[in-house]
């Protein structure tokens, strides 16, 4: 007997505008496809040169930032599709951590990014899966950040 084996779109989160898109896009696919959406939170790690208690309080401060910011995420997933997302929270650079992230969970089959739509550019992430430097060991789709929630509906 076979087991199947459902489609997981992971999504970046944090707090820019088009991570929404991202959220929905993925939201979308997944309601479509019989798969399931994970949330990656990555907060960078702190200065190892703080005093221990400085460092506690900014890591503390920190995780409860990315668990607030995961909650809002995982409650938009779950609004759009009627079930819960899978949360991850990670630490580090943003491209190390996704990485080890895809080493570690091999169901993972796609990830979901929105390139932002503002003169600082696409976005890092954006830019490493565009430019083909990212070493992403899975397909990368790349949503436009200007979409609007119609028309992510209507490609999803």
């Amino acid at each position: 007997m076979s087991l199947i084996r459902r489609r997981k779109f992971l999504v970046v989160v944090d707090e820019t505008p088009e991570c929404r898109v991202a959220l929905r896009f993925a939201a979308r696919r997944a309601e479509h496809t019989g798969g399931v959406v994970s949330l990656a939170h990555i907060v960078p790690a702190p200065d190892t040169q703080q005093w221990a208690g400085v460092e506690a309080l900014m890591r503390a401060e920190a995780e409860a930032e990315a668990e607030a910011t995961l909650y809002q995420a995982a409650k938009y997933v779950f609004d759009i599709t009627g079930t819960p997302a899978e949360v991850v929270m990670l630490e580090g650079k943003k491209r190390d951590a996704l990485l080890s992230l895809l080493r570690d969970d091999k169901a993972i089959s796609i990830l979901v990014l929105a390139s932002g739509s503002s003169r600082e550019g696409p976005g890092p992430l954006v830019a490493a899966a565009a430019s083909g430097a990212s070493g992403f060991p899975i397909p990368v789709t790349i949503v436009p950040g200007s979409l609007s929630d119609k028309d992510i509906d209507a490609l999803a």
